[in-house]
């Protein structure tokens, strides 16, 4: 089950397949909520056969503080979290959540940021495993350890004074409803609003009610909306061809940095390089000298 840059989706059809063949990839069940129930409550009333749950808040980032509600984990907590849940250098990974891949994403990115090529994202999720009638399982799975090293860097990040010159000169888009980006509401994080100059770009808009990921083209349609232009082939290593285009930089963010990962995996789908602000918004207003936006974003009709 070869994996890469253009391919970071892997359906409920080709997992069933490779999950047969004797080279079976490292499942990892990453379901998280945000206010709850833990995800290790629905991972043992049923998950993908075989997979190992990881949990998003002490293994898939480190504790809150300055850098956000989720910052990066310790490169050490998480290189021996990817080796108790069996991911080995070079060995395939395929990681999941409830539906959207909203946390899934987060898990895929990390990989990636930590230089592990072959991990793919199921799409659609637990639900579209079980909508297609594949069996799960309540078996706690008991790994044979891996040897996954972590090399962090892989990926692009911004920290808050990259975020603000990304939102002057590039594009940076916030992946957060439309009325937290507004200020119109704001249910965990203390200040309401946004980095000024960001742009909404809600992440539930990069997927079906279903869960699954729009088409290339309505994702590119999407994007281009909002001033970036994906290469038309869409995939592969795109990413330098969307720079030779003259395409502006452009980084996501969110409320933790979690959602905005999601961000850059729908970008990724089409071509398009993002980095992710990590600390995202929890992180920008934990220094209250750092400028704060609200209302609509620039050319939206009111209401």
């Amino acid at each position: 089950m070869p994996a890469s840059n253009a391919d970071p989706l892997i359906s409920v059809a080709e997992l069933a397949g490779a999950a047969a063949a004797a080279s079976a990839p490292v499942l990892l069940d990453v379901r998280w909520r945000l206010g709850g129930p833990p995800g290790i409550d629905g991972y043992r009333a049923g998950h993908l056969p075989g997979a190992v749950y990881v949990d998003l808040a002490t293994q898939l980032a480190g504790p809150p503080g300055e850098g956000g509600r989720h910052p990066l984990p310790d490169t050490a907590v998480f290189e021996a979290a990817m080796r108790a849940a069996g991911v080995r250098d070079g060995g395939a990974v395929v990681v999941y959540d409830e539906a959207d891949a909203t946390t899934a994403a987060r898990a895929w990115w990390l990989l990636r940021f930590h230089g592990h090529q072959d991990v793919r994202v199921l799409d659609g999720g637990l639900r579209a495993w079980v909508g297609a009638g594949l069996p799960v399982s309540t078996a706690e799975a008991a790994p044979v350890p891996g040897d996954f090293t972590a090399r962090p860097g892989q990926l692009a990040v911004l920290d808050a004074l990259d975020a603000a010159e990304v939102a002057r000169s590039g594009i940076l888009l916030d992946a957060r409803a439309p009325a937290r980006y507004r200020g119109e509401t704001e249910p965990v994080d203390k200040v309401a609003g946004h980095i000024p100059g960001a742009l909404s770009s809600p992440a539930a808009e990069n997927v079906t009610a279903d869960g699954t990921f729009r088409p290339a083209d309505e994702l590119r349609a999407r994007f281009a909306s909002l001033g970036i232009a994906g290469p038309q082939n869409g995939q592969g290593g795109a990413s330098s061809d969307a720079r030779a285009a003259g395409q502006a930089r452009v980084g996501a963010y969110c409320g933790s940095g979690v959602v905005a990962a999601h961000e850059v995996l729908a970008l990724t789908l089409i071509g398009v390089p993002a980095a992710l602000y990590v600390g995202s918004w929890s992180g920008w207003i934990a220094d209250p000298a750092r400028p704060v936006a609200t209302g609509p974003r620039p050319g939206d009709l009111p209401g």
